[in-house]
């Protein structure tokens, strides 16, 4: 509704006032008249009208209006392009990486200043100042509400693309609340994934996240219990996994990693994958997955790569090697609020039967995290370490 609602306002701001009061009028109106037939399409129009009538009323746009919505036009169908246009409006060169992904997570995936925060580990009034920097500055630069030439389009795809491998993690994983997923936040990801394969097909690194995001939708009806507590990997029933998602996805890798030298969503569905193919987890290649982390490192020298790595050598070489990497990445800081971190540690202490340590990192990581599904897994982690032995 909103990407919508901007081909009307061309501003961020206006769109948005739009659209909130559109559902404070659904409020009332639904109330006495009954929801419609089509709740999205009479949302989307009357965000629009009121656009509109904003518009009018400034007198700004006046003899632009008639061109701006083509009558009787279907609504559902403008939106994905909308999105789309939206995503690249947002993912400006014009503006820093940082303004990008923040901007595109707000504005396109609808995610509140706080989440977005918690995505990209920093605080919500640091996140509030990039977003109002970043709408300011497409104001003033009149920034073209549109999908890019193709000539223009490397210059964004990086920045798409990171900003729907974000969204999808914050609907894999919540930053906050009583559910371990937010389904529409990892659907919508998904979606405007497909989208952007559909524009650039011959992409590497587009068909590498979409491959990607779907070996990890695949899984997902695995990753907690019917009531709702956290299911480590090792404990999943993989017989519930999306296998016809995991051949679609091996297609897609295969198809990057013909095309070009692989890049970093590549490489991560790469790994993803083998997670994936194994028959159980005891099967799992972990030195091809070290040695995939290792060349992912090599093109994104990323600290939760570092981490994630970490893991995948506690499998490989035993705990007590991944450990000194994981110390390490405390000692460099940068993932001081990642609660990751903290969590990584404990595992590997208490498999390393430290359990004082263990029960120490677990609280650590307690302390941090969100989520309430993952906040009584590590509750649970803190009372099984602090428990005498017998």
């Amino acid at each position: 509704m909103l990407a919508s609602t901007v081909r009307v306002t061309r501003d961020l701001d206006l769109a948005e006032e739009a659209v909130q009061d559109a559902y404070v009028q659904a409020l009332a109106a639904w109330a006495a008249d009954g929801v419609p037939a089509r709740p999205g399409a009479w949302l989307t129009v009357a965000a629009r009208r009121n656009a509109l009538n904003v518009l009018q009323r400034q007198r700004t746009l006046e003899s632009k209006l008639p061109l701006l919505i083509v009558p009787d036009s279907p609504v559902e169908s403008d939106i994905p392009d909308d999105r789309l246009r939206l995503v690249f409006t947002c993912c400006h060169p014009a503006l820093a990486v940082e303004a990008q992904v923040a901007l595109t997570l707000r504005m396109v995936c609808g995610m509140a200043t706080a989440e977005v925060a918690g995505v990209l580990l920093v605080s919500e009034p640091t996140m509030a100042a990039r977003i109002t920097r970043a709408k300011k500055k497409i104001a003033l630069a009149r920034i073209p509400y549109v999908v890019p030439s193709a000539a223009d389009l490397p210059d964004r795809v990086e920045a798409a693309l990171m900003v729907i491998h974000l969204l999808y993690s914050a609907g894999h994983t919540a930053t906050a609340g009583p559910d371990l997923m937010r389904d529409d936040l990892a659907e919508r990801a998904l979606d405007l994934a497909r989208m952007l394969r559909l524009l650039l097909p011959g992409e590497p690194e587009v068909a590498g996240l979409l491959a990607l995001l779907l070996i990890h939708h695949a899984r997902r009806s695995s990753r907690a219990d019917a009531d709702g507590r956290l299911v480590r990997l090792d404990e999943q029933d993989r017989s519930g996994w999306d296998r016809a998602m995991i051949a679609e996805a091996d297609r897609l890798i295969t198809a990057a990693l013909t095309a070009a030298a692989p890049g970093r969503f590549t490489l991560q569905a790469a790994i993803a994958a083998l997670h994936a193919e194994a028959a159980t987890y005891g099967e799992t290649d972990w030195a091809q997955i070290v040695l995939l982390y290792d060349q992912l490192l090599r093109i994104w020298p990323s600290p939760v790569v570092a981490l994630n790595r970490a893991a995948a050598v506690s499998r490989a070489d035993g705990p007590a090697a991944a450990l000194a990497l994981v110390e390490e990445l405390e000692r460099d800081g940068r993932l001081a609020a990642y609660h990751y971190l903290p969590a990584t540690k404990a595992d590997l202490l208490r498999r390393l039967d430290r359990h004082d340590e263990a029960a120490t990192a677990y609280a650590e990581a307690l302390a941090l995290a969100g989520n309430a599904a993952e906040q009584r897994f590590l509750e649970a982690r803190v009372d099984e370490m602090r428990r005498p032995t017998r």
